[in-house]
């Protein structure tokens, strides 16, 4: 299937490595220009670099923080200025285990401006021209305990659930004028990510990683955890003109793992 990606820029968030290295390539596969923007701009092109010849001429890295208000409107203003882009992948980092109870006012305070209003602010930027284009695509990465809050991550829980409110807002709000918005909520994909966090179960049980990662995988109906690959496929195809139609949706890519409907 073409995915009719061949003339879009995308800029895709966090993409250093997990998730959003995957989407990055795969959207680079598909014909899509890619900024893939992250604070590790090394990790980016050492990935770049492995990547068929024909792919890396479509990637560069970009350095962004995103829990710097001043690099968000740094980089927004150079690719402003470039022309803009069509493709936005909302990504971030997810913050450090803990509890409700236990969470402070400042970690809330900067988990949110790193994961909720950095994004908006940044989304914003680009809407404009977007609007101008008639098309444009906005797909933001939160998490399964959106739906189904998960033990112990009360900041993610949190902060990710005010994401997808605004995604769906947002949504309502550009419909007519060709932009999609829509969320994607990974379960346990293998990533560095999940690693750390059967690391962190391992050691508040007293058990090897292998033993946490074996108890979760256990909770999956579909037995395992997924890729990177069959998420960031799922998500290039939120992005293109193919997906046309699908807007204010939020989609569980997760084995079966959520339970609820």
């Amino acid at each position: 299937m073409d995915l009719g990606l061949h003339d879009k820029r995308a800029l895709v968030l966090g993409a250093s490595r997990g998730l959003g290295a995957a989407i990055a390539r795969t959207l680079a596969r598909e014909g899509a220009t890619v900024i893939a923007a992250a604070r590790n701009t090394a990790a980016i092109d050492a990935w770049i670099a492995e990547c068929p010849v024909e792919v890396q001429g479509r990637i560069v890295a970009a350095s962004l923080d995103l829990s710097d208000v001043n690099s968000v409107e740094t980089l927004t203003g150079v690719l402003e200025h470039a022309g803009g882009i069509d493709i936005l992948i909302g990504n971030s980092g997810g913050p450090p285990p803990k509890e409700a109870r236990e969470a402070s006012r400042a970690d809330w305070l900067a988990h949110f401006e790193a994961m909720a209003a950095n994004l908006f602010h940044l989304t914003q930027a680009f809407l404009p021209g977007m609007a101008e284009r008639g098309w444009g695509r906005i797909v933001t990465i939160t998490s399964s305990g959106v739906e189904q809050p998960i033990p112990r991550l009360a900041l993610s829980n949190g902060v990710r659930s005010a994401v997808l409110a605004w995604s769906k807002t947002l949504a309502g709000e550009v419909a007519a004028q060709g932009i999609t918005v829509n969320v994607v909520m990974p379960g346990r994909i293998q990533t560095e990510r999940v690693a750390e966090l059967d690391q962190a179960a391992a050691s508040r049980a007293g058990k090897s990683v292998e033993e946490a990662a074996a108890a979760s995988r256990a909770t999956i109906p579909a037995g395992r955890y997924g890729t990177p690959q069959e998420f960031a496929d799922v998500v290039a195809f939120l992005a293109s003109e193919r997906a046309s139609y699908v807007t204010g949706a939020k989609i569980r890519i997760d084995g079966g793992a959520t339970r609820g409907i």
